[in-house]
């Protein structure tokens, strides 16, 4: 079978691998669908690796070479002795991460905290960029008839989304900020939308990016989209909230200048939420964060048992996560089209998925 494989940074290939040979006990098998090239692996790309362990990962002893994708669809194959939560030919949304259930994170219910937690995609065995994978029970949420396998494989990266705003504390009525319009920034702008907020301001540097949101709200609510490159952001974010700032800010780009950017354009008493991950060290004024009153939280991942309330929402038709997607593309042009088009400055790809199936 094929699958796409990192074997360090700079490297990854579409290699010829053996197939899953058996699924034990809890397990099951499942055929990708559409699988999504996640921010995270594009960092593994360019600075890896990171995340993917290059020593035994002390849940399950994976390590690279690691088949990549964590952010897909599939169709269940087979199930394992003990498995009674899906069928065989149930479509599933993939909930990737993997945790130990035994740590004080996940005694207490935060297993996307688990001190060993490992993720299907980047340090298990198996991966969603593959003809085949094999994941826990646990792992598969089945989705609605009329959601579909493409939407299914956004799930992963609107339940991130979803996550950030939550953090955030948003309530109806309210003027939210995001920074970055990439596929989390651009699913958060639309769930903040969903959610009930006013308007959201967009603040993307890439010009096809910005016009790629400015369409998002299209019977959702208002964007006013802004690009950090020509305009004063803080101003904008003044003019448009009549001096009172916006509520809540959420740091999609990974940008020292755009977390900055958050801090100055909240009001005071407001959130800001760190959702991207930062390659380099950021620094921010402690003492803005200070004289504002201003609450600054970090998100890592989601609660796993979110998944089910994000697929409700999808299949409701109230988030079109389905906007968020630039291009498909076919598991042998995942390098090419998928990897380096993303990492190019200026090519204004979004969300790629890869067509496992096909």
């Amino acid at each position: 079978m094929k699958a796409a494989v990192f074997h360090d940074r700079g490297k990854i290939t579409v290699d010829s691998i053996n197939p899953p040979e058996d699924v034990r006990e809890g397990e099951v098998l499942v055929r990708p669908q559409f699988c999504g090239i996640c921010g995270t692996d594009l960092h593994e790309y360019t600075h890896g690796p990171i995340v993917i362990p290059t020593e035994p990962h002390p849940l399950n002893g994976s390590r690279a070479p690691q088949i990549l994708g964590h952010e897909f669809s599939a169709y269940v194959e087979r199930v394992g002795p003990g498995v009674t939560n899906v069928q065989v030919g149930d479509l599933c949304a993939i909930m990737p991460l993997v945790f130990c259930g035994t740590c004080d994170q996940c005694v207490r219910g935060a297993n996307h905290l688990c001190r060993t937690m490992a993720c299907t995609g980047l340090s298990d065995a198996w991966g969603g960029l593959a003809t085949y994978a094999v994941v826990k029970a646990s792992q598969l949420v089945k989705v609605p008839a009329n959601v579909t396998p493409l939407q299914a494989a956004l799930i992963e990266p609107a339940a991130v989304a979803a996550y950030g705003i939550d953090r955030g504390q948003l309530r109806p009525g309210q003027t939210v900020l995001v920074t970055g319009a990439g596929p989390i920034g651009s699913l958060a702008t639309m769930y903040a939308l969903a959610s009930g907020a006013r308007r959201v301001i967009v603040s993307e540097a890439d010009g096809v990016r910005l016009e790629r949101a400015s369409t998002l709200g299209e019977g959702l609510g208002e964007i006013i989209p802004v690009n950090p490159m020509t305009d004063d952001v803080a101003a904008v974010v003044s003019r448009v909230t009549e001096g009172r700032g916006v509520d809540l800010a959420m740091e999609c780009a990974g940008k020292e200048a755009a977390l900055n950017t958050c801090i100055a354009s909240v009001k005071p008493g407001g959130n800001v939420v760190q959702t991207a991950l930062h390659v380099v060290p950021a620094t921010v004024s402690a003492e803005a964060l200070a004289v504002k009153d201003v609450t600054l939280s970090g998100t890592w991942c989601y609660p796993v048992f979110d998944f089910p309330r994000v697929i409700d929402l999808v299949a409701t038709g109230r988030w079109p996560v389905d906007r968020v997607v630039s291009s498909v593309i076919s598991l042998d042009d995942v390098v090419t089209k998928g990897f380096d088009s993303l990492v190019t400055p200026g090519a204004g790809d979004v969300k790629v998925l890869i067509e496992v199936a096909k």
